[in-house]
């Protein structure tokens, strides 16, 4: 049997720990859903109409947009990629308490207030995370490194569903109903808790330290990551790439270079119109809504929120495989695959809806949740993990934080419009909203062929060539892309990443 190396043994437990702060905003998502559905919650909020529903769901955009816009990046910048990710949890668990705590005649008002400063903090962990997993993966593993942010994600998502659906059996008293779905909220702040506690003991990206100049810390850190699996020659070299690219990009220190500079705006744009498609294509509004459009389709509260919780566990499993895919058939046929999934299963939904009316067809109902499962299979497939690996690998270090914080500002304007739609559409024209969402779904087939190219394999300091290239297919590259140089001096030798922990930043 094949001894793993001590730095694949450390990546998968880097990734996996960081995956903990995607899991707090998996989480964030998966609960409101069923605390959209919990009478105690609606008795809380004075019964709120389909459209303040859809306010409480997409004011939580507006904050990350704001986040992604003006906040993250310089936080991330700045402080480096743990210490953004430490401020959004800390912001994270402020609005969870807020959200917990709303009553009275303002309780309303204070969930609005609490869903925006989540989306603050979870701009930080969103962008953080995955900027974090792309800067410390070699280039033919980054997209696996990088998926496991979507898993951390979707277990946190069917850890919401199912933990609503447990409170579903504490809501039969009054003061059940007060409390339950509060405690179902605050569970959250347990898992911010080990992620903030654990963030400052471990190692920095060796491209943010490079990038700041703290080139002794990012040889070690870069040798940590890499030992067992690469000489000190392939280190070495590979740090001196970081700084020829660090150098290149040196004077990109305003933002609005993103898009007065060609390259980096052709970046840019697919990046954002990728995160855009990605919420466009239904997948906001089903998270969000997904136990409410099951009660349409004739299910309890109750049932309707453990098939969620089937649902959302199902996820996990796909999420896996597009781990173990997405570096093997790269970012274009699992993106292709996916959307093709969703499409399918939205069309389903909107022929069956509309031969069988107002549930008159009970086997036509059970056909339509079980394309709502294929559906978040095809997302788990595709656009869920892929749109985040490819914004996360293609800007250079200098602009990497902003590239991808501006890119994701398009999630946010499409689970805005997407969260607003569904559910007004839903109530307005049943059914036929399906159709629209699976035109989005097939639009986006021919984008994603003609406009993006392939990026596996290729290392983070080689997407400018792939960009600047009007070939749209590279041959895949070796591990990392990385020649050889000079060994590294005694003088370099390695220390533990934790002896440099508190080092300032």
């Amino acid at each position: 049997m094949k001894t793993l190396s001590k730095a694949v043994l450390r990546l998968h437990l880097l990734c996996i720990f960081f995956a903990i702060g995607s899991f707090v905003w998996g989480y964030h998502i998966g609960i409101l859903s069923s605390v959209l559905v919990h009478p105690g919650f609606r008795r809380a909020m004075g019964y709120p109409t389909a459209s303040e529903k859809g306010v409480i769901t997409a004011i939580y955009y507006l904050g990350t947009w704001v986040s992604y816009i003006f906040v993250s990046h310089p936080v991330s910048d700045r402080l480096g990629r743990r210490y953004a990710a430490l401020t959004g949890i800390v912001v994270v668990a402020i609005a969870t308490a807020i959200e917990a705590g709303a009553s009275g005649p303002g309780a309303y008002s204070m969930m609005i207030v609490g869903r925006v400063i989540s989306g603050l903090g979870i701009g930080m962990i969103s962008t953080s995370v995955p900027l974090y997993q792309s800067e410390v993966a070699p280039a033919g593993k980054r997209g696996k490194y990088v998926v496991l942010n979507h898993v951390g994600f979707v277990v946190g998502l069917a850890s919401g569903f199912w933990v609503g659906y447990g409170v579903t059996f504490w809501s039969d008293s009054a003061y059940g109903q007060y409390v339950s779905w509060r405690f179902s909220l605050a569970i959250n702040l347990v898992p911010s808790l080990i992620f903030g506690v654990g963030l400052p003991f471990l190692p920095e990206t060796p491209r943010w330290l490079v990038e700041h100049g703290y080139y002794d810390r990012a040889l070690r850190s870069l040798h940590w990551l890499r030992e067992g699996s690469f000489t000190n020659e392939q280190i070495h070299a590979e740090l001196a790439r970081i700084r020829d690219d660090v150098e290149e990009y040196k004077g990109y220190t305003s933002w609005t270079m993103l898009f007065r500079d060609p390259n980096l705006f052709s970046r840019l744009w697919r990046a954002s119109l990728l995160q855009f498609m990605a919420q466009m294509c239904g997948a906001a509004a089903m998270k969000y809504y997904l136990p409410t459009l099951l009660e349409k389709l004739g299910l309890s509260t109750r049932v309707a929120l453990m098939a969620g919780g089937i649902e959302s566990t199902l996820k996990i499993g796909m999420t896996i495989i597009e781990m173990l895919l997405i570096d093997r058939l790269g970012r274009r046929v699992t993106l292709v695959s996916g959307t093709l999934a969703m499409g399918f299963a939205l069309l389903i939904n909107g022929v069956l809806g509309q031969v069988y009316p107002s549930n008159t067809n009970r086997a036509a109902d059970i056909v339509c949740v079980v394309f709502i499962f294929v559906y978040a299979l095809g997302y788990s497939m595709g656009f869920g993990p892929a749109a985040w690996v490819y914004g996360s690998e293609i800007f250079p270090t200098a602009v990497r934080a902003r590239g991808l914080n501006f890119s994701a500002s398009g999630t946010s304007i499409g689970s805005i419009v997407a969260a607003q739609v569904w559910p007004v559409g839903i109530e307005t024209i049943g059914s036929k909203i399906y159709f629209f969402f699976m035109a989005i779904n097939f639009a986006c087939i021919p984008i994603i062929l003609l406009f993006y190219p392939e990026t596996k394999g290729v290392s983070l300091e080689d997407m400018g060539t792939l960009f600047n290239s009007s070939q749209r297919h590279l041959s895949t590259h070796d591990n990392d892309g990385e020649g050889c140089s000079e060994p590294i001096s005694a003088a370099a030798v390695p220390k533990p990443p934790g002896e440099d922990s508190h080092a300032t930043v």
